[in-house]
């Protein structure tokens, strides 16, 4: 009897160890919804079907900026709706975190498309783009939840592969290529992690 009590203790104490580990660590994580990223994608596809009309071709670059704008604010709604719903602080702990990993390589984005467009390189801007949103999604994956940071790793790297793909395409590719990162990769990703959802277990 006396044997088996320190056993019993022991196992215990490990079960609320590992309870309190786990607690720790999802408090320090950031859950990305499924939702926001199945919107961005369907606004990337969106883009990418416009850009593609002969009509609209030479307006390209204005698409995907109206596109990027539109997508970001629903990726910000969707993110925001979801904390809220699950009582948490919009912008604090893992949140804030988050957003100011994501914030220099998007900063970047930003201020290269202004140098590119004004010294006529605008065909160079894809490139930069997806490579630049893949980098800002690779520094911000330590801090998803540890169940979707394998997928968002995954699709940061496949955002970068894209961009260096990009650099080295004819300009006729380049809206394929924005449409298969902002667009397709979006949408897979957000079902995945929407999957996760679905079958319990917390993203």
């Amino acid at each position: 009897m006396r044997s088996n009590t320190p056993v019993a203790m022991d196992s215990h104490a490990l079960g609320t160890l590992n309870y309190i580990r786990a607690s720790i660590e999802a408090a320090g994580a950031f859950a990305v919804p499924g939702t926001a990223g199945i919107a961005m994608g369907m606004v990337g596809l969106a883009a990418a079907g416009l850009a593609y009309l002969p009509a609209l071709g030479a307006y390209w670059l204005l698409i995907w900026l109206i596109a990027s704008v539109l997508a970001a604010g629903l990726g910000i709604v969707l993110v925001a709706r979801h904390r809220t719903g699950a009582g948490l602080p919009l912008y604090r702990g893992p949140a804030r975190r988050f957003v100011l990993c994501l914030g220099p390589a998007l900063l970047a984005g930003v201020v290269l498309t202004v140098v590119l467009y004004h010294a006529d390189q605008a065909q160079l801007i894809p490139g930069t783009w997806l490579l630049l949103y893949g980098s800002a999604v690779l520094s911000a994956t330590l801090l998803t939840a540890p169940v979707m940071m394998r997928l968002i790793g995954t699709m940061g790297a496949l955002f970068v592969l894209l961009g260096v793909i990009a650099y080295a395409a004819a300009p006729g590719w380049r809206n394929l290529l924005l449409g298969s990162g902002f667009g397709l990769l979006h949408l897979v990703f957000g079902l995945l992690i929407r999957r996760l959802d679905a079958t319990g277990v917390e993203a």
